[in-house]
């Protein structure tokens, strides 16, 4: 496969104008009943032809998620076995990431001097994406309104001058989950050299609760389930997860354990595309006729009622073994791995039943068919996404599927346990190498040990950390590797007021984003190859090589990454090869030798062979790691251990799993008011906006919409297409967004769902999980204003 990208025949310029995001103009038809088929396949080709042209779309295509190609930049979902995958081994969501990245669009020095800063703040999230890749180091200096070329040696020394100004308390290192291992393991280094832990993450927005939640009650903060664990279970639970657009490809598994006669429930208040029929594209005569049923059960929870469900399904359970002993509960598996069971019991059964039924919407005989199933399954799996872990009480609602699943005993076991579906496709990879504010201090010894320094101990901020120190003017210096910051966090609007004021904002990226538009007092925007892009590099005889990088999957795989295309400019660089060379200018003094108190590292060795980067990864990490290289690059990589999944072991205080007992919560939403999550388009991927359509929901043609239950329109005198005003209450005041379209919408009365990341600015910085301090996205209670 050629590597050239310079000619991309077919592809289109970018657009000149925004997107009118007009609500009047938007067209809404109903809800689809079914996902993918032949409509994924016109979409994503679409996209490629149009961003790359047939030609670049078909060679990248053959080598997305192939063994030796590259993992798609998109979702964290596993890829099959090497001899198991389909040629087309890909998503439309996947496809779409593929064709922005692998754009032959550019940046020009021409468009950046027709564009001020105040002029790109007005524009639409989808508008500065469309405008291509950034080919050249740009800076945005003090008193100016535009940014402007600025040479690599110039923009690193800038920072590297920043930084040993400052108090490391004042510097945060932010990471994206699109990172690999490599920069990932660079970057902690980095900041952990000048003695900071300030490591934010995108994780501390989505997962935290799942990784918090199952570390304390299993002693692991991961998945249990591999793919093919997931295609053999009985039974399998979908909760707060829409599939069709965050991991479509879970789909294809679901189809499989399908036919192998499992039964799924879906637990969602939206009813979803996806959740209910599924058309293979890739089986023709799935794609084109009726496909493959996919929730049995299809329950309507209202907003944050799933712990109060899964409490209830725990206590049928109980009653159920009371009256017929030894018929549902897994007594082996509780008396010899399990403690806490006898409280858990004692809470259970003392809960109101009627207060259950009233947190979770749901008729009583639908939560008996799910009981029915439960008891009769030899393998179930509870699998999640954001729509559990953007709660208050999120820790605890996973707690409580850890509850529900010990009673079968369906830990440790093939086809069964839990399997938390991380969003971004190296989110997890990049915690398991040492992006944390707080990570353990076996971790921190040996990272000093490797590398010849002392690690700072003292935690450092979480993304809702950084958001209080920037509002409190604590942030000079904001380093981000990669990801779009004042996006995807809540209070966006106050976020990029602060966000504005900091000394030095120094941002890793691909392509334009909202958050360039809001930089710093001095900004610097440095460009870097994507995931589809060849990496070459010195090589370890320095006559030139191309480099492997390293990803993680939500199944824990760890498996290498080959770019294949060209960079977009020569001016573009690694992420590795930015972070390393900032770590030479502070850590190396002018005669060559490591600064005192720094790590002692040959940083121009490591941009040069990444392998040598996983070396010190293995030595820092030997339990994981092990023979880092030869595994990793090895077709299919290899799967990291997992005490839980591979020998029902529970590394916890006293070796056990844990019961945990939970008083029942659910949002208390006061009379005429509504409960709000945020959400995904089908259009888009985390804050990249690709297009205005969202296809399973029916909306055509915009963005400005909020999803209503029909009659919760009727009591407020409102009807479907009106016009309406958004405005969350707390007690800090009150937050708008104005002129959306009210869509009449099947989901569960009294909920509502409007577009991330727009709706972010109803949602206040503060407004967190215990214990997770997620933003708590997906209830927030609003009232509608007749706009």
């Amino acid at each position: 496969m050629t590597s050239d990208r310079s000619h991309h025949p077919g592809a289109t310029a970018a657009p000149a104008e925004d997107h009118p995001d007009d609500p009047t103009a938007t067209r809404t038809t109903a809800p689809g009943r079914w996902a993918t088929g032949v409509p994924a396949i016109v979409s994503s080709a679409a996209q490629g032809v149009l961003q790359d042209g047939a030609d670049v779309t078909a060679r990248t295509w053959a080598r997305l998620n192939q063994t030796s190609g590259f993992d798609c930049p998109s979702c964290a979902w596993p890829d099959p076995a090497p001899g198991h995958r389909s040629p087309f081994e890909f998503c439309e969501s996947g496809a779409k990431a593929v064709a922005h990245e692998a754009t032959a669009r550019t940046v020009t020095p021409g468009f950046l001097a027709r564009h001020p800063l105040r002029l790109l703040a007005t524009r639409s999230d989808w508008w500065l994406e469309k405008q291509g890749r950034l080919t050249e180091p740009l800076v945005r200096r003090p008193g100016s309104d535009r940014y402007e070329p600025i040479g690599w040696d110039e923009a690193l020394d800038l920072v590297a001058d920043a930084l040993r100004e400052v108090d490391p308390a004042e510097a945060v290192f932010y990471t994206s989950g699109r990172a690999s291992n490599e920069a990932a393991f660079v970057h902690q280094l980095l900041a952990r050299g000048l003695g900071s832990n300030n490591l934010p993450d995108c994780s501390n927005m989505c997962h935290e609760a799942s990784g918090v939640a199952l570390n304390e009650v299993l002693g692991s903060g991961k998945g249990s389930v591999t793919l093919d664990s997931l295609e053999h279970a009985d039974l399998v639970l979908l909760v707060g997860h829409n599939v069709a657009t965050n991991a479509p490809r879970m789909l294809s598994a679901l189809e499989l354990a399908k036919e192998r006669g499992a039964s799924v429930v879906a637990v969602n208040p939206l009813r979803e595309a996806g959740l209910l029929r599924f058309k293979n594209p890739q089986r023709p005569l799935k794609a084109l006729g009726h496909g493959t049923d996919v929730a049995d059960e299809f329950l309507q929870v209202r907003l944050g009622g799933d712990l109060a469900l899964f409490q209830l399904l725990g206590k049928r359970m109980l009653q159920r073994e009371a009256a017929a002993p030894g018929t549902v509960l897994d007594t082996e598996f509780l008396d010899r791995f399990t403690s806490g069971l006898d409280a858990h019991r004692t809470h259970l059964l003392g809960l109101d039943e009627a207060e259950l039924a009233r947190a979770t919407g749901l008729a009583d005989d639908e939560v008996e068919r799910v009981v029915d199933l439960l008891c009769a399954s030899q393998r179930t799996v509870v699998v999640w996404a954001m729509g559990v872990t953007q709660h208050v009480h999120a820790v605890d609602t996973v707690q409580e599927f850890v509850n529900l699943l010990m009673l079968r005993g369906m830990l440790g076991r093939h086809g069964a346990g839990v399997l938390p579906v991380r969003g971004h496709s190296n989110v997890q990879g990049n915690r398991t190498v040492g992006i944390s504010e707080a990570m353990p201090e076996e971790f921190l010894a040996a990272l000093g040990e490797e590398f010849g320094f002392d690690p700072p101990r003292e935690p450092g901020v979480d993304v809702a950390g950084t958001l209080e120190a920037l509002q409190a003017g604590r942030v000079r210096v904001f380093v981000g590797l990669g990801g779009n910051f004042v996006r995807a966090v809540p209070d966006s609007a106050a976020v990029e007021r602060a966000f504005e004021q900091v000394d030095l904002t120094v941002q890793l990226s691909t392509t334009l984003n909202r958050t360039h538009a809001h930089g710093g007092r001095t900004a610097l925007v440095l460009p870097v190859i994507g995931r589809t892009e060849r990496d070459t590099q010195a090589g370890p005889d320095g006559r030139g090589a191309d480099q492997v990088v390293t990803v993680e999957d939500s199944e824990g795989r760890v498996h290498a990454s080959r770019g294949r295309l060209d960079p977009p400019s020569p001016q573009v660089r690694s992420e590795t090869a930015v972070l390393a060379g900032l770590a030479r200018r502070l850590f190396v003094g002018p005669d060559g030798a490591t600064r005192p108190g720094r790590p002692h590292a040959d940083w121009d060795s490591l941009v040069a062979d990444y392998s040598r980067i996983r070396s010190h990864v293995s030595r820092v990490l030997p339990s994981l790691f092990t023979d880092y290289e030869t595994r990793a690059t090895a077709p299919g990589g290899f799967l990291l251990p997992h005490a839980v999944r591979d020998e029902r072991r529970f590394d916890t205080d006293d070796g056990r799993a844990h019961f945990t007992v939970h008083e029942l919560q659910y949002p208390q939403v006061p009379e005429g008011r509504l409960l709000l999550q945020t959400m995904r388009s089908h259009d888009q991927f985390n804050t990249t906006v690709y297009g205005y359509n969202d296809r399973y929901r029916g909306i055509k043609g915009g963005r400005k919409v909020v999803l209503v239950h029909a009659d919760d329109l009727a009591a407020r005198g409102l009807a479907d297409g009106d016009l309406v005003d958004l405005v969350s209450e707390f007690h800090d005041g009150e937050r708008r967004l104005d002129g959306l379209r009210a869509v009449a919408y099947p989901t569960a009365r009294g909920c509502v769902a409007a577009y991330f990341p727009e709706a972010n600015v109803l949602v206040p910085a503060g407004h967190l999980g215990r214990r997770s301090r997620t933003p708590a996205s997906k209830s927030v209670v609003v009232r509608l204003d007749r706009a």
